[in-house]
């Protein structure tokens, strides 16, 4: 699949476009895992940790079982059980295409803005990152996550306004993920104050998910950066929110949930990554509610 694509000169056109740095090889195959898998598919993570992304595809996409002594054979055979049905070089050219139509940028690991922190999730890290706005704000420091309740309540949101306003004010560069209650107190609060806010959705970049942010969104990609794992033209699901969470909680510096109930998946987000839980405990203590 990947000899093809580097032989298609609108894919290399594309390329050059959303990743001008060069690799096309690394960059296509990453790409062609982004389409593949879902977010956070710890065997597909395992076979590109131990082969790289492009042998990985190719021992995904063919036959033989000699995987290696983190995938077994029984693990790679139900990976391309899954992966079958996405196998389609189109869908690549595709996602190329939608990405370079709303100017978004290709990261990949090793790439001088690629934030080094995603790589503490492992196999579980994201194979690439899309991004629409300034992709420098990904390795700027501090980055600082504030999340909580879609349904938040008036205090809720002051507090999230509060606490994201003085922190871009000083400098941070306030990390949420878009959606309405107090992320969207986060997001407009920095933009409030003149600072820098990145938003990591749970669908593609070129989908501006919640529909009533969509004005939000395009103010974030002005000034700051829309970032997902997933291609373009792919649409936000529960389980995609769970997995985005993931993201959040390892690029940031520290995650503060405003509010949330014991099951909200801001609660997840704090417990992603080691050492989050204890920052979340510290700077949280009086800001839990429900």
């Amino acid at each position: 699949m990947i000899e093809s694509l580097t032989g298609d000169a609108g894919v290399r056109e594309s390329l050059e476009q959303l990743r001008p740095s060069g690799g096309a090889v690394e960059a296509l195959a990453r790409v062609s895992w982004s389409v593949l898998t879902e977010p956070g598919d710890g065997v597909a993570g395992a076979l590109i940790e131990e082969l790289g992304a492009s042998d990985a595809l190719r021992l995904a996409l063919g036959a033989g079982n000699a995987a290696g002594p983190e995938v077994s054979s029984r693990a790679l055979a139900d990976g391309r059980a899954r992966w079958k049905t996405r196998a389609d070089a189109r869908s690549v050219v595709d996602a190329l295409r939608g990405a370079r139509d709303v100017g978004a940028r290709l990261l990949i690991p090793g790439d001088a803005h690629w934030p080094t922190s995603l790589d503490d999730l492992g196999v579980h890290a994201p194979a690439v990152l899309w991004v629409r706005g300034d992709p420098r704000l990904l390795s700027a420091a501090p980055r600082v996550a504030i999340v909580g309740a879609r349904a938040a309540s008036a205090y809720g949101e002051m507090l999230a306004g509060d606490f994201a306003g003085e922190l871009a004010a000083g400098g941070a560069v306030v990390v949420s993920g878009g959606a309405y209650g107090i992320d969207g107190a986060g997001h407009r609060a920095a933009l409030g104050v003149g600072g820098k806010t990145v938003a990591f959705l749970a669908g593609g970049v070129d989908r501006a998910y919640p529909q009533g942010h969509q004005q939000l969104l395009r103010r974030i990609v002005e000034t700051g950066a829309v970032v997902s794992e997933v291609p373009c033209g792919t649409a936000p699901t529960k389980w995609r929110f769970l997995s985005r969470n993931r993201l959040i909680a390892a690029v940031s510096d520290a995650t503060v949930v405003v509010e949330a109930g014991w099951r909200s998946g801001s609660l997840n987000t704090a417990g992603q990554p080691p050492g989050v839980e204890m920052v979340f405990h510290s700077l949280c203590r009086s800001c839990l509610f429900e």
